[in-house]
């Protein structure tokens, strides 16, 4: 994969970054609203910005939803010191990479953005961990499910190299026994997902997220602390 360094503060060939005036409602909320000590910082696109029950879904974890717009995986790491890195979180869980498929870019470009992200996060507050959330095999994305599945690999291969990354796979809740979309999950426009989908996120994200909030937030509780 090409050193990350190229990708840092560019967007890709024939590509552009949006979404200035979100960026800076984003900012205003971090200069005018208390920001919880141990933030779980969720960021992205717009499957994340639409959980209108995420801070509920995840108490008693203090969860700061940092996502906008259609956002791509350059745009995320291109807005990190702005609207994510001022909540100096303990946890950062990401969901992008769709909307750069959308776009045409390669998963080994979508890889390669979030290995950069990953670096930055990691040079800025090196005691933070980021949850990669798996890239919906949605029904509106059915002519790209072989680039979501290649990239939602190489994007397993990068976390399981790093302890700092972890990989949560939610497609196993959004398919069916024959691998196809349950389609009572998702709205009219087969991508955005009902309260049912993220329901159904909870019960698998929550727990992992939890139990990595306890060990970061009371480390001398965690299994194995105890000296007999």
């Amino acid at each position: 994969m090409p050193h990350t360094q190229t990708v840092r503060s560019y967007p890709p060939p024939g590509q552009d970054i949006r979404y200035e005036n979100e960026i800076q409602l984003l900012q205003r909320l971090n200069n005018t609203e208390p920001l919880p000590d141990n933030a779980v910082v969720f960021t992205g696109s717009s499957i994340f910005r639409f959980w209108a029950t995420l801070s509920r879904d995840m108490a008693p974890m203090p969860v700061v939803n940092r996502s906008f717009g259609g956002a791509r995986t350059w745009e995320v790491l291109h807005f990190f010191d702005r609207i994510v890195l001022p909540c100096r979180p303990a946890m950062i869980v990401y969901y992008s990479g769709s909307n750069d498929i959308e776009c045409g870019e390669k998963p080994e470009g979508i890889a390669m953005r979030f290995q950069a992200f990953s670096e930055h996060v990691l040079q800025e507050l090196p005691r933070s961990h980021i949850f990669f959330v798996s890239i919906n095999m949605a029904p509106q994305k059915r002519a790209h499910w072989d680039a979501i599945q290649a990239t939602n690999r190489l994007i397993t291969h990068l976390c399981e190299d790093n302890p700092m990354l972890e990989y949560i796979d939610v497609n196993t809740s959004l398919l069916d026994a024959h691998a196809q979309p349950r389609s009572e999950l998702y709205q009219e426009d087969g991508l955005h997902l009902r309260p049912a989908a993220y329901q159904a996120f909870t019960d698998i994200i929550k727990p992992v997220l939890l139990q990595a909030w306890h060990a970061i937030t009371n480390p001398d509780n965690t299994p194995g602390s105890q000296q007999a």
